[in-house]
């Protein structure tokens, strides 16, 4: 018999990016966390007392735990794999932060595993779940700029070592402006264009370490292992293009912008790290940009578990499914590879756009 009623979660990993999950999905309704699990049991412990869940401890305790059906894998990206098909394996549900792996043989193996057990892959960003870009594709689905053709896409800052408390991961292999944020901007390209079919890149590394600014680590110096600027071109199979700057070397940030120009009008769009936030619109032959607010869900990270959640209960297909991250991860992967190559590089994998999100659909509600 089909399970019914809220759907059991377990943490694994407690860490910076926890809370705002957990601010999230110890709210809905539909979801019910059941364990936080750290290789830190202190940490995990720690963590639960904070939102007032009764179980915390290594993670056998997650995996092993019998209500829980979906393991949410915040690991380091080097253990999002290990640790995701720990999970498989267990016969659980899994959601890991982005990227999905590091590398495609990886991440393909994984796809197997979980189509052979019979469970479910979902993977960061759900941010393309919120209002500003639902709202930004049912307008382009509309017909509002005409037939989508090209896109800009930037991402400049100085780099997170001034704020982030252990930033160093993000300078290792798997990280980088490259893997840390363009799954964000590939994944809002894909709902629009769908597919991408080849890329190509240059990239460069402006330092060879980088000092902690903040924190219990302030001041540590840890060395750079990947460029920290990347500008790819990527070509969709639909013959659309789109041109990317993804960047840690900028002393003045400019993130968040996606500009998506069609046959009959340019739209831009909300930060796609972001869940909300207004779109501008600029239709042929018109100067100035219309403004328009966005409009449906806009609660934040843990919206892509909770909607694996629900799709599981109905037994339709989640949103932010693990094929399409690993299309992105292989787009990403070959955009490093263009970028030491010197060349184009093609994307072997493919992905559909996700079935659109309802202006009404409420995370408040308690549907299951």
């Amino acid at each position: 018999m089909a399970k019914t009623g809220p759907v059991g979660v377990a943490f694994i990993g407690a860490g910076n990016i926890s809370k705002q999950y957990l601010d999230n999905l110890t709210k809905f309704p539909d979801v019910k966390v059941l364990v936080i699990a750290d290789l830190f049991e202190d940490a995990a412990a720690a963590r639960a007392a904070e939102y007032g869940v009764e179980i915390s401890g290594g993670v056998d305790v997650a995996l092993n735990h019998p209500d829980v059906e979906i393991i949410v894998n915040l690991t380091i990206p080097a253990a999002h794999v290990e640790v995701a098909t720990a999970a498989v394996k267990a016969g659980k549900h899994v959601w890991t932060e982005k990227p999905f792996s590091l590398d495609r043989e990886s991440g393909l193996g994984l796809l197997k595993e979980a189509q052979a057990a019979g469970v479910r892959l979902g993977c960061a960003p759900d941010t393309f779940l919120g209002a500003g870009l639902q709202t930004a594709r049912r307008l382009i689905n509309s017909g509002a700029i005409g037939t989508p053709l090209t896109a800009l896409t930037m991402f400049q800052s100085p780099g997170p070592e001034s704020w982030h408390p252990n930033p160093a991961f993000l300078f290792q292999q798997g990280a980088g402006p490259l893997f840390d944020m363009a799954p964000y901007y590939l994944t809002a390209l894909v709902q629009t264009f769908g597919p991408i079919a080849k890329v190509a890149a240059v990239g460069n590394t402006a330092f060879p370490s980088r000092t902690i600014g903040s924190g219990p680590k302030e001041g540590e110096v840890f060395d750079v292992e990947v460029p920290t600027h990347v500008s790819a071109i990527a070509q969709f199979e639909s013959g659309a293009s789109s041109h990317s700057v993804y960047s840690f070397e900028s002393p003045k940030a400019r993130t968040g912008f996606v500009e998506i120009t069609g046959t009959e009008g340019t739209i831009s769009l909300p930060d796609p790290n972001n869940f909300d936030g207004d779109i501008q619109l600029c239709k042929r032959g018109e100067e100035d940009w219309t403004t328009i607010p966005s409009e449906g869900p806009a609660d934040g990270r843990g919206l892509g578990v909770l909607d694996m959640a629900r799709s599981i209960r109905a037994g339709v297909p989640h949103r932010a499914a693990g094929e399409l991250a690993y299309h992105v991860l292989d787009a990403m992967v070959s955009i490093a590879e263009s970028v030491d190559s010197g060349e184009f590089v093609s994307v072997a994998s493919t992905a559909t756009a996700s079935e659109p999100v309802p202006v009404d659909w409420n995370p408040a509600a308690a549907t299951l």
